[in-house]
């Protein structure tokens, strides 16, 4: 039973047997997938305090959220789509992955203790290495824009823990920021304060932004979420749902100097387009919002999964090409996008492969 505490007007559910960890994008719990609704008390910010967190209930804006920027996402991985409608891709591309990474700070449970974390960076890594090594391999065979030219050890090396090829920088982004976070805070948040934590987070996020390890940006994007969570923000009040976000979204939009993630102007449409987004949430009809949030608490098997069937819809383009907008394209190729990667994970489960892919026995939720 979960021990049930009251402090002040602030109700915490401290549930000693469900232990786990949650990232926004990949849903990577150790005991079921999907994050809980965080309610947090006290905070490792503090230089005594430590967070507590409720694990009740879903945040199911959130999931909703994910859901909308991974389908964006697989869209704008359709090499046609991105030819035929370029400036939507370089609008899209300003703010989706911003706003996952805003979510991955914000989330991320650095409080369980040092060994349950690194369980769970290792069961990202396992995917992520399977993944990236096969994308750089089918890289140096298929004629593809990031193509190889000569297979080595050393390349290998240097893609899957320095400079990853193709889609799967977010996992590396992901564990790079979520490792050197949880050092800065167990090193720097017993003796600094709350900024000085920050400063010091963004200082290291910068050393191996200059080493070209990671891009500084993305950090930073990062580093947003993680001080929403640590000033104990919540996330749907700080980003206010409110349609009227859609005009400064058209004028931001309407001048392409603006679309860039890295300028103010970006990080603002980053912030709109949330806001937007979940003013629309509230009007979904219910069997649509268990949809979205069905995929949005598995992004992580999309993520994985993903840019395997990008490629191998290829071939359909020539077929639906009678159909001059590209929509039936577009329609078509992400269903089968969907439907393939998560068809791939049920077989894992049905063949029991999921615990040494994903480190659980089973990846899909009924």
């Amino acid at each position: 039973m979960a021990k049930i505490e009251k402090i002040g007007n602030i109700q915490i559910v401290d549930n000693k047997e469900d232990k786990f960890f949650y990232f926004p994008m990949i849903s990577m719990a150790c005991t079921g997938s999907g994050y809980r609704e965080v309610d947090l008390i006290k905070s490792t910010f503090f230089i005594t305090n430590q967070f507590l967190c409720s694990m009740k209930n879903r945040i199911a804006e959130l999931d909703y959220l994910k859901s909308i920027f991974i389908l964006l996402m697989i869209v704008f991985h359709l090499v046609y789509i991105g030819d035929k409608y370029p400036y939507a891709k370089v609008l899209v591309y300003t703010f989706h992955m911003p706003a996952f990474l805003i979510i991955s700070g914000y989330v991320m449970n650095i409080a369980k203790g040092i060994r349950p974390f690194l369980r769970t960076m290792w069961w990202i890594f396992i995917p992520y290495a399977v993944m990236e090594t096969g994308y750089v391999i089918m890289s140096a065979v298929l004629p593809v824009r990031e193509s190889v030219e000569h297979l080595s050890v050393s390349l290998w090396l240097d893609k899957l823990f320095l400079h990853p090829l193709g889609p799967y920088w977010y996992l590396h982004t992901l564990m790079l920021c979520g490792l050197v976070y949880l050092l800065v805070d167990k090193l720097a948040g017993k003796w600094s304060n709350a900024v000085s934590v920050l400063i010091i987070l963004a200082l290291c996020y910068a050393v191996l932004s200059a080493c070209g390890i990671l891009s500084l940006i993305n950090a930073l994007y990062f580093t947003a979420g993680v001080t929403l969570r640590r000033c104990s923000l919540d996330f749907r009040t700080f980003f206010s749902a409110s349609f009227w976000a859609l005009l400064p979204i058209i004028w931001l939009a309407s001048d392409e100097a603006n679309l860039n993630k890295s300028t103010l102007s970006g990080a603002a449409l980053t912030y709109l387009v949330i806001s937007f987004l979940l003013a629309v949430y509230r009007y979904l009809p219910d069997y649509l919002k268990k949809g979205l949030d069905y995929i949005g608490s598995h992004t992580f098997v999309l993520l994985v999964f993903s840019p395997v069937f990008t490629m191998a819809v290829k071939p359909l383009v020539p077929v639906l090409a009678f159909e001059p907008t590209g929509m039936l394209f577009l329609c078509v190729s992400l269903c089968f996008c969907v439907m393939g990667s998560f068809a791939i994970a049920w077989v894992m489960d049905k063949l029991n492969l999921s615990r040494f892919f994903w480190g659980k026995s089973r990846m899909l939720s009924r």
